[in-house]
């Protein structure tokens, strides 16, 4: 279907890369939460999957080592760097700029892109200046923007994006993607026609956060919903969700650059867009492009994040921005579709978990998929007998609702075809 791709295979090894990663949430995490944030200055894994911990006094350092991990001495606590990120988010915004704690140099990073101008950067060098030597700034080439013109398979008005992860909240199914994809009541088509209807957003929080869902027409998912490809005709099943470590190896797969590989870098970080702030972000050196917006990030088995935006491209390289999936779940009430560990058949993923394992992402891909009749799927989705039974108009007050909704679609049908009509051929 257009929202998932449908396959059970492993993802293709000839990607050129090990398709493993660490567990998210491990023995760093617990022992940067056990010590506290006047002791520590967060965790991340090193090369040999090790976790490091970096820790302010020596009866911390002899309690990271005693658990099985490296510690790693620091001047500046947690309070002190998320003190610092406060102190820059109080300051006059500056569109195209963005910072992270870098657990790895102890330092906040402020960067600001092209976009930024000389007097607005020494601004914000002077309120860095005033903070302290722990923050660094950085100028870095191209845009911070939000990664949303070209994509496919979801296109709308509002623009065109990658699918996420397929969410439940128990009566009805949706799509988790970007919040900045489109506003609620945007309706989400698989063809640039505006005749398969895919949903129609709602839920959506952007700027701030960013991330929103698309309620299925038809209320449910369908077949495969447990399923993601991540291109090549292979897909990886989907079995659970988790938050991410500094140093971690992770995949993104977008429907505009693919499946691509890259690590992360920061956590907690601050983008402001030229749409507005967003805050709590994911930070990877994976490259990503327009189009690639709402695409999932995963690793061996790890629901991680949907793509929010970055700078760059995939030919230059450059820094990608994710919203952690684990808050949107909690903020939005729902659960990730997944696999059933046993028994066959799909479930939903309970309350995030560190310690779970999970399944990961592409954006929805139409393409083939070795082992799923891919086409059928298309056709159940758009087939008008899967939508449901008919709205039994049972008092005049339904019918003048039914019909202020037909009235709606209609005009949000004309206004999509009238806007992707250049692109019709």
């Amino acid at each position: 279907m257009v929202t998932r791709a449908v396959a059970s295979e492993p993802p293709d090894p000839s990607i050129g890369v090990p398709y493993t990663a660490k567990p998210a949430g491990g023995t760093g995490t617990d022992l940067v939460s056990r010590l506290g944030a006047s002791r520590t200055a967060g965790s991340w894994v090193d090369a040999a999957g090790r976790p490091v911990v970096a820790v302010t006094d020596e009866k911390a350092a002899a309690e990271v080592e005693r658990a099985g991990a490296r510690a790693k001495m620091v001047d500046h606590s947690m309070k002190d760097l998320k003190s610092a990120a406060a102190t820059l988010r109080s300051a006059p915004r500056v569109a195209g700029t963005a910072w992270a704690l870098d657990y790895k140099s102890n330092q906040v990073v402020v960067r600001g892109d092209s976009t930024v101008s000389a007097s607005d950067w020494s601004r914000l060098t002077d309120v860095a200046e005033g903070i302290g030597g722990f923050v660094r700034m950085e100028r870095t080439e191209g845009t911070f923007t939000t990664r949303l013109n070209g994509a496919e398979p979801i296109l709308s008005t509002a623009g065109r994006c990658s699918a996420g992860f397929n969410v439940t909240d128990g009566k009805s199914d949706y799509i988790l993607t970007a919040g900045h994809c489109g506003p609620d009541g945007s309706l989400w088509f698989a063809d640039d026609r505006g005749r398969e209807q895919v949903g129609t957003s709602l839920r959506g929080s952007f700027p701030g956060d960013d991330y929103s869902l698309v309620k299925y027409d038809g209320g449910r998912a369908g077949q495969g919903a447990d399923v993601v490809s991540v291109g090549g005709g292979k897909g990886v099943r989907i079995t659970g969700l988790a938050d991410p470590e500094v140093g971690q190896r992770i995949f993104r797969s977008g429907s505009t650059s693919g499946l691509r590989q890259g690590e992360v870098t920061a956590l907690n970080a601050t983008v402001n867009y030229p749409e507005g702030t967003v805050t709590g972000l994911i930070e990877t050196n994976v490259c990503a492009e327009p189009g690639d917006s709402g695409g999932p990030m995963f690793a061996d088995g790890v629901a991680l994040g949907v793509t929010s935006g970055g700078s760059g491209d995939c030919v230059a390289g450059g820094t990608t921005f994710f919203q952690p999936v684990t808050k949107a779940l909690t903020e939005l009430g729902v659960k990730l579709i997944v696999a059933k560990q046993a028994g066959g058949g799909t479930g939903a993923a309970p309350a995030p978990s560190a310690s779970q394992g999970a399944a990961a992402a592409s954006p929805g891909s139409s393409a083939p998929v070795s082992g799923a009749d891919v086409s059928s799927l298309l056709s159940r989705l758009t087939d008008p007998r899967n939508v449901g039974p008919g709205m039994l108009v049972i008092a005049g007050s339904l019918v003048a609702l039914v019909a202020t909704r037909w009235i709606r679609a209609e005009q949000d049908r004309k206004a999509y075809r009238q806007y992707y009509s250049a692109t019709w051929g």
